[in-house]
């Protein structure tokens, strides 16, 4: 309310203004007319005639010499000599023009001021907002399922949370305050022109019908390139970002060309749009000069008509002219005003659809918790889908006896990744049940299921931060010489101590200045750190040298030592360590149990383990 009021009062003081320099004209003119009509009448007067001194100027006319002078007179100046008296001459009342001009310059200083208040104020107001919907869409991605990013580019979710909320948060701040000071610039001054003329207003009010015409139709035709260049902007940001954090895949493929004719053609979709919705835009304050001008042509016209009948004064005119010119800048102020919003309303459009999507299920109130875990584990025909026409678990059961070492096995696509996203909650399960110690964990709040569970997987997450604050990422609490020792027990202090800073070493976005052997030794350690009581493990394929593959391989022993283990194992060393081996086939454990009793049974695994495993039997397992 504090805005609006200041809007009103600093917009009125600027509203006031014309009048008050009118009324100023008008006192010149007067006074120019008054001093003008007497030398006049005095230099018609015939030689040695005098007009006695205190006789008014009604007098003097209606005395015969009077009459025959008044026909030597115009209209304008023979009203004038009837305020006149004849006996003193008249003079410029500058004091009365000064008193104008210092309450113009006082307008204008308050309204200045008033300006000014409410350019802070809508800045303080539209910056808490913008944080407020920034903070909204952080909490939201949090509470977002992982289906919608497996539907979704980061490119297109970053370009939400950026681009569409500086777009909203720059209308707010400008086009909105702007808004607000048209619609009372509109209202204040067509009083004002009324008060001056109706007659005048009306034809000044004759082009406002067709204004409001062009507007809607060059309005509508650009909102749709306006939501057109929203999505394709979201749409390159996702090319880009897709690109640069595949760069050398790119590279390697020799994929240049082919990533920049995508780019190309994205590029002059988005090219077109901007065009278009630019040039549709662009064609509102054009017009609209014009239909203004045709307004202004017309009270000019009508004003010096008035003028020259005696039925309106000059000050009075230019006064309306003022407002006229005025007149036409918020409309034409509201038609670009209409152009950023339809911007801002495909932009506002994506924000608010991005907050409206479905977010996870609530977690269970009250939930269930395990003041003590155990490390038991339960899959009770579990059945899961990605959607629900195609389900990639079927009927799953499992059992797993607290602290035993599980081997996930099964060619690709099998499900063996789905497994261990269900186990944590990323994905909510379609039917069956999920235990740990017996509790379901459903009933269980997502946080508490997660931090029963260390992760450790082939994608080497590292943020952009020291060495010290990656390690303590899953337990920020942890003492110095905890941290140290982990990192002893994980190979990963004598290198860290090599590298330039130590563990104060700051990491890139992707840890590009360190090795794939070394990425993974750190999240091995940051797992070990964690102390968690049941772990996740996706062993690493890719190629590292002989001895930190030897190091992974005993860093891993000691993480998973006395703990509920799930691996997903690529090795031959963790499917024969392994106290359960669960294979899996087309999103069903089909068989389970240990090594040697799988070979036994000579069915699915016996055929997997020759075909992929059989050729590393002769090499000396670590």
């Amino acid at each position: 309310m504090l805005v609006i009021g200041l809007t009103i009062v600093s917009t009125l003081f600027a509203i006031i203004s014309p009048k008050l320099l009118g009324n100023a004209t008008n006192q010149i003119v007067d006074d120019y007319t008054r001093l003008r009509t007497y030398d006049a009448i005095h230099e018609k007067l015939p030689a040695g005639a005098a007009i006695p001194a205190g006789m008014t100027g009604e007098q003097f006319m209606a005395s015969p010499q009077g009459k025959q002078l008044a026909q030597a007179l115009p209209a304008s100046a023979q009203e004038a000599v009837k305020t006149l008296d004849l006996g003193t001459r008249p003079t410029f009342h500058y004091d009365a023009i000064l008193q104008i001009v210092l309450w113009l310059v006082g307008l204008y200083t308050i309204s200045s001021l008033f300006r000014y208040g409410q350019a802070w104020l809508m800045t303080n107001i539209t910056q808490k907002l913008t944080y407020q919907l920034r903070r909204d869409i952080s909490e939201k991605i949090n509470r977002l399922p992982l289906r919608y990013f497996d539907t979704q580019t980061h490119g297109e979710v970053l370009s939400r949370i950026t681009n569409d909320v500086d777009t909203v948060s720059q209308t707010l701040n400008q086009s909105l305050s702007q808004m607000m000071s048209a619609v009372v610039m509109l209202v204040g001054i067509l009083a004002m022109m009324l008060s001056i003329s109706w007659l005048l207003t009306v034809v000044a009010l004759l082009v406002v019908p067709l204004s409001m015409g062009l507007i809607v139709m060059i309005t509508r035709r650009s909102q749709t390139q306006f939501i057109r260049q929203q999505d394709e902007l979201g749409e390159l940001n996702g090319h880009i970002e897709e690109m640069y954090a595949g760069h050398q895949v790119m590279r390697a493929f020799r994929g240049q060309e082919r990533s920049l004719a995508t780019f190309r053609q994205i590029n002059q979709r988005l090219f077109s749009s901007a065009w278009q919705s630019q040039f549709l835009s662009g064609l509102m304050y054009p017009v609209m000069n014009v239909v203004g001008n045709i307004g202004y042509v017309g009270v000019a016209v009508l004003g010096g008509w008035l003028a020259i009948e005696g039925r309106i004064k000059i000050g009075d005119i230019q006064a309306f002219i003022q407002y006229m010119q005025q007149f036409n800048q918020p409309i034409a102020q509201t038609a670009n005003i209409a152009n950023v919003v339809q911007s801002t309303a495909a932009a506002a459009e994506r924000v608010f659809e991005f907050l409206e999507e479905p977010a996870e299920a609530p977690d269970p109130v009250p939930a269930t918790t395990l003041p003590v875990v155990r490390g038991e584990v339960e899959f009770r025909d579990v059945v899961f889908g990605y959607n629900a026409k195609t389900p990639v678990i079927k009927h799953l059961s499992a059992h797993i006896r607290p602290g035993q070492r599980v081997a996930i096995v099964g060619p690709t696509g099998a499900g063996k990744t789905t497994l261990v996203n269900l186990l944590m909650r990323f994905y909510d399960i379609d039917s069956g049940q999920i235990l740990i110690d017996g509790v379901d964990i459903a009933q269980m709040t997502r946080s508490s299921v997660r931090q029963l569970f260390g992760m450790v997987l082939q994608d080497t997450w590292l943020f952009h931060g020291t060495i010290r604050d990656n390690l303590r990422y899953g337990n920020p609490e942890a003492s110095e010489a905890e941290l140290l020792a982990v990192a002893r027990d994980a190979h990963v202090d004598h290198f860290v101590r090599s590298l330039p800073g130590g563990y104060d070493m700051v990491l890139d976005e992707a840890a590009t200045n360190m090795s794939q052997g070394e990425k993974q030794l750190l999240t091995i350690a940051r797992a070990m750190l964690a102390k968690t009581p049941m772990l996740i493990l996706d062993e690493a394929t890719s190629s590292v040298d002989t001895r930190t593959e030897v190091l992974i391989q005993q860093a891993m022993d000691r993480l998973m030592q006395h703990k509920t283990s799930f691996v997903i194992a690529h090795r031959l060393s963790t499917i024969r360590d392994a106290d359960l081996i669960l294979v899996m086939k087309d999103g069903n454990v089909i068989e389970q149990g240990t090594h040697d009793e799988l070979l036994a049974q000579s069915g699915f695994y016996a055929e997997l383990y020759q075909s992929q495993f059989a050729e590393d039997v002769d090499k000396p397992t670590q």
